[in-house]
C-alpha cells in the first residue's frame, strides 16, 4: 500500500467518523494489507441493556478499486447472551452495473453501508456478538479495506 492510499484512508475515516454522531455502536476493523483472507473473521461485541428500544442494524464495507467484483457476499453470525444464534448470508453491492462503484468517498477507496437489520429489537440484556466473514469463492479476497458494524437507535416520534 502506497503512502497516498494510507492518506486517503486516513481521511475518509476522520471525514466519515466526523460527520456522523448517530450510532449506539459503531465499530470498524482494518483488513490486513487490504487482503481478506477467509479464515480472519472479524467479531464485535455489543451490550445491550434497552430490550424496548428499537434499532436498525448495518454492515459497514471499505473497498479499493482493486476489488475485483462487483458483489460482496457475507456470512453474518449473530449470538444472544443465552446462546441462541442465527446465521445469514448478506450481499452488498459495491459496484453498479456501469462499473461505477457505490457509495462515498474519493480516489480509489469507497464506503459503504449497507441495511442488515432493520427494526429489531433485542430480546435480552447482555453481550451480542457479530461475526463477519467473507463467502466469497476466494481463499484471500483483495480490495476489501474495512469491515464493521454500526447500530442505530430508532426514533419512536
Amino acid at each position: 500500500m502506497t503512502k497516498y492510499s494510507i492518506l486517503q484512508i486516513a481521511v475518509l475515516t476522520i471525514l466519515i467518523s466526523s460527520c456522523d454522531s448517530g450510532a449506539f455502536f459503531e465499530e470498524n476493523r482494518g483488513i490486513p494489507e487490504g487482503i481478506w483472507n477467509r479464515h480472519d473473521i472479524p467479531v464485535f461485541k455489543v451490550d445491550v441493556e434497552d430490550t424496548l428500544q428499537i434499532y436498525n442494524v448495518f454492515i459497514n464495507v471499505r473497498n479499493t478499486g482493486n476489488y475485483p467484483k462487483s458483489n460482496l457476499y457475507l456470512f453474518v453470525t449473530t449470538s444472544a447472551p443465552g446462546g441462541a444464534f442465527t446465521r445469514d448470508t448478506v450481499e452488498c453491492i459495491l459496484a453498479y452495473p456501469s462499473g461505477e462503484w457505490t457509495g462515498r468517498g474519493f480516489g480509489n477507496i469507497r464506503q459503504n453501508r449497507f441495511p442488515y437489520r432493520r427494526h429489531v429489537r433485542f430480546p435480552d440484556t447482555g453481550e451480542y456478538t457479530f461475526e463477519i466473514e467473507q463467502a466469497m469463492r476466494m481463499e484471500d479476497l483483495p480490495g476489501i479495506t474495512d469491515i464493521g458494524i454500526r447500530i442505530e437507535k430508532v426514533d419512536d416520534h
